[in-house]
Parts: C-alpha cells; sequence; structure tokens
C-alpha cells in the first residue's frame, strides 16, 4: 500500500501511518501538505496521512481546504500524543548547541523550553525529521532537531533534553484521506462537513441550534471567508452522534438553512487516548 505523508521517515506523520496501516507500506514523502492530494487525485497513492489540528498549536485550517478543493473524503482520524525531544550529534550537551532547528509549530510547541536558551537561534524548517537526517548526514555539531524518537533510532543520535514540549498533554490529530468511493464505515459516529452561509444576523446561530436540538456534539468549528464571494463564509465543522441515522436526519435540516453543503468524511472516532 502506498501512503503519502508530510515529511520523511522519522516524521510525525511517518509514526501515524506505521500505528495504522503496519511496516509493509511504502511511503510517498512529501515536503508540502499541497503536494498530497494530487498524488491521491493521480492515483500514485492509496491513502495519505495529514494533520489536521493540534491540542497547543490548533487547527491547519489550509488542510480542510485541500481536502475539499480536490473532493477527497475523510474516512479516519488518528491522535498522536507528541513527544519532542531534542537531538544531536552523539557526545554533545545542551551547552554546545548554537541552533535548534525544526518545523514552526514544533517550534512553537517548545517555546517555554527555549526561554532558558535565549542563546539559541531557532530556524524554522519545513519537516522535523529532515532535520534530524541532514544533521547525521552532514556531521553537524552545535546544531540540533526537534523530533521524534523514531528519528533518534533511524538517524542514530542522541536525546540531549527530553520531553521539551511545553504541554505535556501535547496531541496532534491525523485524519486520513481517499479519493472518495461512496465506501463509509459500518455505525460511524463522526463526520466532517462543510457548508456556506450568508453573512446575515443569526444564520450560524440557527444551525447550531439545529445541531443541539438534535443532541449532535460540534467538536470543532472553524470559518474561511470566500474570496470570490464577499460577505459569505465557509465553515468546516466536526460533528458527533450516537448513530447514523440521527446524523442523516440532522444533515437534512441543516440543507435547508444553507448555501451549500458537502460531507468531506463519515468515520469512526478515534478518542483521544
Amino acid at each position: 500500500m502506498k501512503i503519502a505523508i508530510q515529511g520523511i521517515k522519522g516524521s510525525y506523520h511517518h509514526e501515524v501511518a506505521g500505528n495504522i496501516f503496519g511496516d509493509n507500506i511504502e511511503l510517498l514523502e512529501c515536503d508540502n501538505f499541497s503536494e498530497i492530494p494530487p498524488l491521491l487525485v493521480n492515483k500514485k497513492a492509496d491513502k495519505a496521512v495529514m494533520a489536521i489540528e493540534n491540542t497547543i498549536a490548533g487547527a491547519i485550517l489550509p488542510n480542510y481546504a485541500l481536502i475539499d478543493e480536490y473532493k477527497l473524503q475523510i474516512c479516519g482520524e488518528y491522535y498522536l500524543p507528541i513527544h519532542h525531544q531534542l537531538l544531536a550529534l552523539k557526545g554533545q550537551s545542551l551547552d554546545d548547541i548554537k541552533e535548534i532547528r525544526s518545523h514552526p509549530m514544533a517550534l512553537e510547541q517548545c517555546r517555554k523550553f527555549f526561554r532558558d536558551y535565549p542563546q539559541i537561534k531557532l530556524i524554522e524548517e519545513k519537516d522535523t525529521a529532515k532535520v534530524a537526517k541532514e544533521i547525521q548526514e552532514k556531521q553537524q555539531f552545535g546544531i540540533a532537531a526537534i523530533a521524534s524518537k523514531i528519528a533518534t533510532k533511524i538517524y542514530d543520535l542522541e536525546i540531549i533534553a527530553d520531553e521539551i514540549q511545553t504541554n505535556k498533554a501535547n496531541y496532534t490529530r491525523f485524519v486520513i484521506i481517499a479519493v472518495k468511493n461512496g465506501n463509509t464505515p459500518e455505525n460511524y459516529n463522526k463526520a466532517s462537513i462543510k457548508f456556506r452561509l450568508n453573512h446575515e444576523t443569526g444564520s450560524l446561530l440557527e444551525i447550531l441550534q439545529i445541531f443541539k436540538d438534535n443532541d449532535l456534539n460540534m467538536s470543532k468549528i472553524q470559518s474561511l471567508p470566500i474570496v470570490e464571494k464577499p460577505w459569505e463564509y465557509a465553515f468546516f465543522v466536526d460533528v458527533i452522534f450516537d448513530s447514523p441515522k440521527q446524523f442523516e436526519n440532522t444533515i437534512e435540516k441543516v440543507r435547508n438553512h444553507v448555501n451549500e453543503l458537502k460531507i468531506l468524511g463519515k468515520y469512526r472516532s478515534n478518542k483521544l487516548i
């Protein structure tokens, strides 16, 4: 099975892909999230793993937009506890480190740790594991990466600071995406939807009231302005419910109050552990 991910081997996307699909997969490594959808559409990848939100840094809204733009389907989700380690070539300590390089989100999630080391320069990179790989390949002393324990083993580096994330309850939610095929898991209890509203007083409140009246738990809502349609907004919403019938009945009521409604995916909830 060919699985597209953002990042390379040793990244958190790689860890999630392995946890879900096992080790017998072919990874298609992408520098940016925008490279993933075309691989699915052109049938070069069977499925993809994509981060969608983090408990500290918040939502990655552009990824919802990518799923919508390419008419892809969310077919599952996975919550990964994020454990950030500071990695460097062996035989070094924090006193030897002059630069720390990592993904912007990883840097943000470790911001409090860096306050005690103002002399260290922080540099944004595209991928956590890629920095670890370069440190080993180029034998870069004085440079450290923020990455996973998997990256430590793959690239033979040493952990010089363990669990440096600010919030120890740090989770990233990933979604599994694929080309739409009409298949839906039995007894699905979560859905991701997108709808458009006019910029009118009370329009969003009407939708929220429908969810409330039908006992749907709205676990997430994000708005995005529609550039080509002034004063209209797209809302990306995740809802959790008890049964598929409950969701289907509710969504038909919602359709009568929106300009457009798309179901981005219906799947089983993977509860945060």
